[in-house]
């Protein structure tokens, strides 16, 4: 059972779920609470000198984490600034005979700009990349003859494409379909037209990945002598 001396000291404590959210977490707690202190302070003249020694406090505060301790106080814009940062701290509801003038909070929607490099270069289908995208784009906007020309061999170069991650199936008319979809349908292919059978893209796609393999220093890797076990002599 907890005593009555512990449970009124933990209802004296102060949890961070009850307090005000910081402002400015630069000052911590406690400037934030004199601050708001000195707003509920009913005569302006003690107001405005409680408020003149927050800013001293908010200065020591400041020039303990900077190494130009003099050079700051000294300068104009650095009282200006903690005077700024003292009426949003009082969330604009002080009223003191400041020595610079009251800022004004910012009331405008905050509007989210959504970053154009999302739409750019939208891949439709992700097993053939952006760049395959974009080349049969680019054969899309040549002469029908030219894109009758470039029609095989593009779907030929899909369809390995798509082995490459599916090589347990494929489909035919999907790599039809797919490619109708990647050119907008400007290049299609002819209702009799055979695609290169699965075997042999495999074997094309296998000697591409060997061509490109770059060979190992020192050549062929030299193999481990086996240990021989020492035989145990037999008298």
């Amino acid at each position: 059972m907890r005593s009555k001396k512990k449970t009124q000291y933990y209802n004296m404590m102060e949890y961070n779920t009850k307090r005000n959210n910081l402002i400015i977490r630069e000052y911590g707690r406690n400037i934030q609470k004199l601050v708001e202190q000195c707003v509920a302070i009913e005569d302006r003249t003690e107001r405005t000198r409680t408020a003149y020694a927050i800013v001293r406090i908010m200065s020591d505060v400041v020039n303990s984490k900077e190494t130009s301790n003099e050079t700051s106080r000294n300068n104009d814009d650095f009282w200006n600034k903690l005077w700024d940062h003292l009426f949003i701290m009082s969330d604009y509801q002080l009223d003191v005979d400041a020595p610079y003038p009251k800022p004004v909070p910012d009331t405008k929607p905050k509007e989210f700009v959504k970053p154009s490099y999302n739409n750019k270069n939208r891949v439709k289908f992700r097993t053939y990349g952006v760049n395959m995208q974009n080349l049969i784009h680019k054969v899309s906007e040549y002469p029908e003859e030219v894109r009758e020309q470039f029609a095989p061999s593009l779907a030929n170069h899909l369809k390995m494409m798509y082995l490459t991650y599916n090589r347990n199936s494929v489909n035919d008319q999907l790599i039809r379909y797919q490619l109708s979809e990647l050119s907008d349908g400007k290049i299609t292919l002819p209702e009799d037209f055979n695609f290169i059978n699965t075997k042999e893209l495999l074997n094309i796609a296998s000697a591409n990945a060997a061509f490109y393999v770059t060979p190992q220093a020192g050549g062929k890797k030299k193999k481990k002598k086996k240990k021989k076990k020492n035989k145990t002599a037999t008298v």
